[in-house]
């Protein structure tokens, strides 16, 4: 009882412990699998046994390991089953010729340079029981294999699944998984029989035996499995037990032949119906437990192997450089030649190169059986874990740098300006025609079903059809998990199009009909809302973006979180839209205590009061104790001046001489239908340090809110619509 209480204490602090160590590393643009692994190896020798060696030799006794090995080696099994359950044929439909010869010259080189190096390497640090043979095809293994799950989530969060380049990565991958694992095989093979024997052909022709029946006679039973889930409509405990099952006998079956656990788990999941369904409820039912329990388990386990305390001295740590050096140059440049052969241009080939260099979690598997079988030593081990750290670590931001994500075209903002029907008369596109761009609103929508208000304030400041307006709802869908099956590009697009049936549902609820016209939709995956959301903004440089409050999980400021976060990065005006529920547009406050996000507020009522015919304005001054009334700003009276009569005669201008301000503005908001304010200390909405803001106001307000932020005094919200609105009224006159 005492060893699994132990245990037990064991795997609560590695989950706890991996879960806040890979937050700190999605927190900086990084795999979480990274930071789960750097988790296991903090809560080794290398570091928590180094600055605390009596609570490591507490907490991780040597009776203890084995359970832990157990665990991780359950947790690795159905890893490989999810691995080759999610490797959808599909993924090898892309320019498939330039795949398979990218693929394998990227196999081919860092293999060949593994050889190589395995003649310094040998002497130096193998085992002497192993054979050359043998450590030279792990050590080609190690260098060859491509992180197919972590490539994956690196492609669908750049939002590249769509894209030429994600495609032919995606295919690479699948082609160079498959290619890897055989050499794998072989490897383990000749490993556990010593040399290239009649044992290990054996061995070999045994595999190939048992693949060619798991493809004909384990496929047939399959789809068998599958007609009767079709006919049930769901997947029972009954029939996932059999899978389960199946798992286990099928990893069992490759360990017996002599391969290893993992190749019988992964090909099952290989050769499963690729039905969207069964795939997407098995994923969803196993990978939970698998992810979150298990595979930290995993990682602690080859953290407390890992010993970084072996490169002690200066030659190992060149001999480390050069181990990483070879296993980057061989994965790059293989894949990049290869590329160029084919056609690809330099960035592209450059971007693949580096994607093709993600090792993550499938090295630490590779590695993890060399050590036990005791192909590669120790000391290797750890410097073939600081390479699977650091070519993993290094995808993401070398791959933004050769392929910026302004290079990744947005869908729908190819469009660059919206084409009125037929009907509409002529006098209208000759007007669009006069504008040299549109006016456009970014609407980051997180939940369609709830948001129609803050959607229809937004076609209410933008379109006036006497303007080109583009309006596009931003629906950026947040993947949580790090390799989970919805991180999978094929589950990416099955999610980008329900919620851009979802966006369109909305939009066709909207009147009048005609603004469906203006409105294009933006659905992207997305790991950090608030920072996609800004980059994107710069990007693209709307005239503003709208946001719907929320209100953050641990907090009450209804201007903190993912809001707080788009209020101080992005650059460009924001307002928030708190929606109180009203149905109405037709009388508007502005609470003016002259500064630029009070005149931010004062132009966005302004454009509403020109876009609606019968909406009323009223605008409340604030009086101070120095100088008595704020006067407008000279530009905004001069703005004022050139409203057509009929615009102008809707405005009141309306001075607070009371000493409690707020409360006379809350007073006044009971009467109108939105209140728009700016950031403004007057207010109680300034922004306070550490990137939080005060919302009394949004407390206090009885009607609908906009608040508003001014980044930049050049943005023209009103100007160039004033000479059109003017240019008719004089044609009006006329008539």
């Amino acid at each position: 009882m005492h060893t699994v209480i132990i245990v037990l204490v064991e795997v609560l602090i590695v989950i706890g412990i991996s879960r806040l160590v890979g937050l700190a590393f999605r927190a900086i643009k990084q795999p979480l699998v990274i930071g789960e692994i750097v988790a296991g190896i903090m809560l080794g020798p290398s570091f928590l046994g180094l600055i605390a060696p009596q609570a490591a030799a507490t907490l991780f006794p040597p009776e203890a390991v084995p359970f832990l090995n157990v665990l991780s080696q359950v947790g690795l099994i159905f890893f490989m089953f999810l691995i080759g359950l999610e490797l959808n044929p599909k993924y090898l439909s892309g320019n498939l010729p330039a795949a398979i010869l990218i693929s394998n010259i990227s196999i081919i080189v860092p293999f060949s340079l593994a050889g190589i190096l395995s003649l310094l390497l040998y002497p130096l640090v193998a085992n002497e029981s192993v054979s050359f043979t043998a450590f030279a095809l792990f050590l080609g293994a190690a260098m060859s294999i491509t992180a197919f799950p972590v490539l994956a989530r690196i492609i669908t969060e750049n939002n590249l699944q769509g894209t030429r380049l994600g495609t032919l990565a995606l295919t690479c991958a699948a082609v160079d998984d498959v290619t890897a694992w055989c050499i794998l095989a072989v490897a383990i093979a000749v490993a556990r029989n010593g040399s290239i024997d009649q044992q290990a052909i054996l061995t070999i022709f045994a595999s190939l035996v048992y693949i060619a029946l798991m493809f004909t006679v384990g496929r047939w039973f399959l789809k068998r499995l599958l007609k009767h889930y079709r006919r049930a409509g769901k997947l029972s405990q009954f029939v996932l037990a059999i899978i389960y099952m199946a798992v286990v006998a099928s990893a069992l079956i490759t360990e017996f032949i002599g391969i290893h656990l993992i190749f019988g788990a992964f090909l099952l999941g290989a050769v499963m119906p690729k039905n969207a369904e069964l795939i997407r409820e098995i994923a969803v039912k196993t990978e939970d437990f698998v992810l979150i329990f298990l595979l930290p388990v995993f990682f602690a386990y080859s953290g407390l192997r890992t010993q970084i305390g072996l490169l002690n001295r200066p030659e190992l740590w060149l001999l480390c450089g050069l181990v990483l050096a070879v296993a980057i140059a061989g994965k790059y440049f293989g894949a990049y030649v290869a590329a160029r052969i084919s056609g690809i241009n330099k960035r592209e080939a450059s971007a693949l190169g580096w994607l093709m260099n993600t090792r993550g979690l499938t090295e630490l598997i590779v590695l993890n059986i060399g050590l036990e079988l005791g192909v590669i030593s120790p000391l290797l081990f750890t410097m073939l874990v600081v390479m699977a750290l650091v070519t993993t670590f290094m995808t993401s931001p070398l791959l933004e740098w050769t392929y910026p994500k302004r290079l990744i075209k947005l869908d729908v903002l190819d469009v660059v300006e919206p084409e009125p029907e037929e009907e509409i008369n002529t006098e209208v596109i000759e007007t669009v025609e006069s504008f040299a761009s549109p006016y456009r609103i970014l609407v980051p929508v997180a939940n369609p079903s709830t948001q129609k208000g803050l959607l229809e304030l937004a076609v209410a400041i933008a379109i006036n059809y006497r303007q080109p307006a583009i309006i596009n709802p931003l629906s950026l869908i947040e993947l949580e998990e790090n390799y989970g099956f919805e991180s999978t590009p094929a589950e990416a697009n099955r999610l980008i199009i329900e919620r851009r049936q979802e966006l369109e549902e909305l939009i066709n609820t909207l009147e009048p009909f005609i603004t469906g016209s203006y409105i294009h939709p933006i659905v992207r995956i997305s790991s950090n809302v608030a920072r996609e959301t800004a980059q994107i903004a710069q990007i693209e440089q709307p005239d503003l973006i709208l946001v719907g409050w929320h209100r953050p999980a641990f907090s009450n400021n209804r201007l903190g979180g993912r809001v707080g976060q788009i209020l101080t990065t992005a650059p460009v005006d924001v307002a928030v839209f708190i929606d109180k529920g009203s149905d109405h547009l037709e009388s508007l406050l502005v609470p003016y205590s002259a500064n630029i996000h009070d005149d931010l507020a004062l132009i966005l009522a302004l454009r509403l009061l020109i876009n609606r015919d019968t909406c009323m304005l009223q605008i409340l001054q604030v009086l101070t104790a120095n100088n008595g009334q704020e006067e407008l700003s000279y530009e905004l009276q001069a703005m004022i001046e050139k409203l057509p009569k009929s615009v102008r005669d809707r405005i009141e201008i309306k001075t607070i001489n009371e000493p409690e301000i707020m409360q006379a503005v809350v007073e006044t908001s009971e009467q109108v239908d939105l209140t728009i304010a700016g950031t403004s200390r007057a207010w109680g909405i300034e922004r306070q340090t550490l990137g939080r803001y005060t919302d009394e106001l949004a407390i206090k307000c009885r009607s609908s809110l906009l608040i508003t932020r001014r980044y930049s005094q050049v943005t023209a919200h009103l100007s160039s619509l004033l000479l059109e609105v003017n240019k008719q009224e004089i044609i009006h006159s006329r008539e």
